[in-house]
């Protein structure tokens, strides 16, 4: 398959009756006209007099209107009240859909590791002009001093800073450019963002415009023949058309190369498969008047670039303004361009235009035409035109290759591709047409993991109930998405904030019954993170061992299985066995290896197995340490992980010292609930403390009969206590037959300086130069009491950290939760369950890697994602927090801005006025009629002529 084109992967907008874009297509599908009808009394803005209506000036009052305009999330985005309230509302719009649209691809732009280009335009400010804007002492200061005095108010206000404010605030560092070009100015934006694309000097680029006239609610003056419409009803190629109505709204939609697209797994929408620009120049009735010829040329020109057949486009979503004149017009370019482009079929295209449901967008118009067609092309549904009875006259549609679409029909795939064409024509005749393709089909990925991790933040506790909620309602309305997906989706495509939440599902509506739960083990949030927090991997020791450790980890993570099977690999030959037949028995062999577990032997390499491999598996995460504390064999792995020892030589040592231990008499380990000190005063002459854990739990070893009455003597006293699962007395006296022997060995170990900081259990401090270079340090740390205590006291001297008990149980995660500097512990995680009695060990380690996203740890989720083909999905964008930031207008604009109302130009220079293309002022009562007649005579007769050649 040809990955050619610019992919469509992500969308948002703000319409007439619409906030989304999925409002939008429900709208169009449903055939709602958003056009808003006003009464008198709810005008904000009148052009007319009473009395010049009363003479016979016609004022329609209707108009395409944008709800809560006056909202913004300024604390979102860092700005301040005051910034935010004099900003113009199209910036303010434009960057909250610059941001979902990225979010609605599943990115987070922050963290994107290419090029974001910007290009967009807006319409006239008008907020400046009746809002701020007070008297002519505020414009005429604002013209001459707007670089020094005014320039705060200009940055938020002028066109140039649209593009450049949304870089800035995003951190989009592609090119980053205003666009206008009047009506054709968002299309022609996404034309320039795919040429920018194509020429790779950007990855991603966002692309639209905005177009948001103030007053919202007013009316406008209507005279035949002008370009508005006389009773507010946009009935684009119809025969009673006889306008077009204005409106407000926000279209930004987000392109990638295909290639990259579909490689990244991306969620495409659509393609562009070819874009093209041109201008009319001068042979025209007039400035603003349309070209046939230059319509038409650009069609063809698009359908070149896009290297496609005219016969394979089957819709076009039109400019189709309205105007008697203006939509015949535009047909005869169309069908132009299809007839010498080959197409010789009639009525095989539909055709439409989405002004009918919302009124000219202006400048957001071309936008919202592409992205009213992505959705159709998505849904596989074309929306029916809107007000549509019978043909204008001046149309022949049964010898075109165009039908208009007058009710909802299918649009289903088939053996080719779907294709659209999408059209805007500006005033002044900058013209633009991109040819869209529907997406190709990709295959959904499966993936290794049963549970999901899915996190969620947001800037504060509100918004993140609010987008819980908003979650949940997507996951039950698209039980379709897979899970998978959703997940990676939220980790990957949405920024870290403060406020976090996390929870663990197994399937979708596990992740619905979780998000709705409230149940705080669920859907588990701790206090915002600290920055950049360190974490310490502790180790535990000989006693935490059970069979079958690890295993739902060894069958659904390759890098766990890898380093397990590896460590295995290098033990056949010290120990003469598969460790794995222990670790991971066949259902037959579960006995033998229940009993094998704990011969020291076995038990010792069977743990630095599964914690070494647990412990590549949290670097493949990128969970790093920055300190490492190891329990007795736990050492060893902390040597390995620090570098001091290699795998090989660590592993070859440790059974060295495990057979050494085996052939000692066996012994006891009773863990004790007192203090050190006072065990030590109790303490029996052939006993040892082993370990002080806590200052109020130690560890003691010697013979078994003697820890038994012990134990005895400490019941009575209602002292509890705890046999622990070991072979022999550990770190006593009773090791001491094994020192000398074992020292050797070590000596003729290669050992290294550690790379990593490593706190020895042995002296409870630093690891130290002269402690690796002497070879009775690895005896000492055998025979001689675990100072845990002391370790993490050191660990946690400076500033707070998170613990990660790496290994199987949580024994050491209890010793920090009960340490006297536990307030300077952030977060305890442990890595594996006591036991396997839960039999889902991957939903207990997903769940403290959530734990420690939510303290401020940053995963690498590409290492994550590894070995999984991952796929970018639409889901619901950040929930804004939007506050009114309003200036009021006065209530009636100053002499500057309202003199020149129902005026005639001084020196009776023709109008511009253009029954194709919609600028947003009115045409005067006072408007010459010979101008009007001169110029629709004119197109008439061109018209004529262009329908005579077709029929000949």
């Amino acid at each position: 398959m040809k990955l050619e084109g610019i992919a469509i992967i992500g969308m948002s907008g703000r319409f007439p009756g619409a906030s989304n874009v999925q409002e939008f297509w429900q709208n169009l599908i449903n055939g709602v006209d958003s056009i808003s009808h006003f009464r008198e009394d709810e005008l904000e803005y009148s052009v007319s007099t009473a009395a010049e209506q009363a003479a016979g000036q016609k004022c329609v009052r209707a108009r395409g209107v944008l709800d809560n305009v006056d909202q913004f999330d300024a604390e979102f985005f860092g700005i301040n009240p005051r910034e935010a309230e004099v900003m113009d509302p199209q910036h303010r719009l434009f960057l909250e859909c610059a941001w979902e649209s990225i979010e609605s691809a599943g990115y987070d732009p922050g963290e994107y590791p290419g090029l974001i280009g910007v290009f967009a335009g807006c319409s006239l400010n008008s907020y400046l002009l009746f809002n701020l804007c007070k008297d002519r002492a505020f414009a005429a200061g604002f013209a001459g001093n707007y670089q020094v005095a005014n320039y705060s108010i200009l940055l938020g206000n002028d066109k140039d800073f649209l593009a450049t404010r949304v870089s800035y605030k995003l951190n989009l560092k592609g090119p980053s450019m205003a666009i206008q070009s009047a009506c054709s100015t968002s299309l022609v934006a996404v034309c320039q963002a795919c040429t920018n694309l194509l020429t790779y000097q950007c990855d991603m680029a966002l692309a639209g415009g905005a177009a948001i006239s103030f007053p919202q609610k007013r009316n406008y003056l209507f005279q035949e023949g002008s370009l508005v419409s006389g009773d507010g009803i946009c009935r684009t190629f119809d025969e009673a058309a006889d306008g077009t109505v204005f409106g407000n709204g926000v279209a930004v939609l987000l392109l990638k190369r295909l290639a990259d697209a579909v490689a990244d797994g991306d969620s495409v929408l659509a393609v562009i498969k070819g874009s093209a620009i041109n201008n009319d120049g001068e042979v025209k009735v007039s400035y603003a008047a349309p070209s046939v010829d230059a319509q038409a040329s650009v069609i063809a020109m698009a359908q070149a670039a896009a290297d496609v057949d005219p016969e394979s486009i089957s819709y076009i979503e039109a400019h189709g303004t309205g105007t008697p004149l203006g939509d015949p017009i535009e047909l005869a370019a169309l069908t132009k361009a299809f007839r010498d482009g080959g197409a010789k079929r009639n009525g095989y295209c539909a055709i439409g235009t989405a002004k009918t449901n919302i009124s000219h967008l202006d400048i957001a118009a071309g936008s919202t035409g592409l992205i009213k067609t992505v959705l159709q092309l998505y849904h596989g549904l074309i929306p029916p035109l809107l007000h549509f009875k019978s043909p204008n006259p001046k149309i022949d549609f049964a010898r075109s290759p165009f039908f208009p679409v007058t009710e909802k029909i299918e649009w289903k795939r088939g053996d080719i591709p779907r294709r659209a064409g999408v059209s805007a024509f500006g005033v002044g005749g900058t013209n633009a047409h991109v040819i869209v393709e529907e997406a190709p089909v990709i295959e959904a990925g499966g993936s290794s993991r049963s549970q999901q991790l899915l996190l969620l933040s947001a800037k504060t506790e509100t918004a993140l109930k609010k987008m819980s909620e908003n979650l949940a309602i997507h996951l039950l309305a698209h039980p379709e998405q897979n899970l998978s997906d959703v997940a990676f989706t939220l980790k990957v495509g949405r920024k870290s904030f403060v406020n976090r939440r996390a929870l663990v599902a197994s399937d979708i509506a596990d992740a619905v019954g979780k998000l709705r739960s409230g149940d705080a083990k669920q859907l588990f949030g701790i206090k915002p993170p600290q920055s950049d927090p360190s974490v310490i991997f502790v180790f535990p020791g000989q006693g935490a061992q059970f069979v079958e450790m690890g295993r739902g980890l060894y069958e659904s993570e390759p890098v766990f299985q890898k380093e397990v099977d590896r460590c295995a690999e290098i033990l056949r030959s010290h120990l003469d066995l598969d460790i794995r037949s222990i670790l991971y028995p066949a259902t037959a062999d579960r006995q033998r290896a229940d009993s094998q577990i704990n011969e020291t032997a076995v038990t010792q390499p069977a743990i630095f197995t599964v914690e070494y491999a647990l412990a590549k598996l949290w670097l493949s995460w990128g969970v790093k340490p920055a300190v490492l504390i190891g329990h007795s064999i736990g050492e060893y792995v902390a040597a390995v992980l620090a570098e001091s020892f290699t795998l090989e030589n660590a592993l070859a040592l440790l059974s060295a010292r495990a057979k050494l231990m085996q052939a000692l008499p066996g012994g006891s380990m009773l863990a004790v609930r007192l203090d050190g000190e006072t065990v030590e005063a109790m303490l029996p002459p052939e006993a040892s403390i082993a370990a002080l854990n806590s200052a109020k739990l130690c560890t003691i070893s010697g013979p078994d009969n003697l820890l038994k009455s012990f134990q005895s003597e400490l019941e009575a006293n209602k002292i509890a206590s705890r046999f622990l699962a070991t072979s022999h007395a550990f770190h006593s006296a009773m090791m001491e037959p094994m020192v000398a022997k074992f020292t050797e060995i070590v000596r003729q170990t290669p050992r290294a300086e550690p790379i990593i900081p490593w706190i020895s259990t042995c002296t409870g401090t630093w690891i130290k130069p002269g402690d690796l270079a002497d070879p009775s340090y690895w005896s000492r740390q055998l025979r001689y009491t675990v100072r845990f205590a002391e370790a993490l006291d050191c660990a946690l001297k400076d500033a707070p950290k998170i613990i990660l008990e790496v290994g199987p149980g949580q024994a050491l995660a209890q010793l920090a939760h009960q340490h006297p500097e536990k307030s300077k512990v952030i977060t305890v995680c442990s890595t594996l369950d006591s036991s396997n009695a839960s039999g889902n060990e991957q939903a207990f380690i997903l769940t403290s890697l959530g734990k420690l996203w939510l303290a401020g740890v940053k995963p690498d989720w590409t290492g994550f994602y590894a070995n999984e083909k991952r796929r970018h999905i639409q889901l619901p964008t950040y929930p804004f927090e939007r506050k009114r930031h309003w200036v009021e207008p006065v209530k009636e604009p100053h002499p500057a801005l309202n003199s020149g109302r129902n005026t005639v130009p001084a020196n009776g220079a023709r109008s511009s006025a253009d029954p194709n293309h919609a600028g947003d002022a009115t045409v005067t009562a006072g408007l010459l009629e010979n101008v009007i007649h001169e110029q629709l005579r004119l197109m008439t007769e061109q018209l004529e002529t262009l329908q005579t050649k077709e029929s000949v």
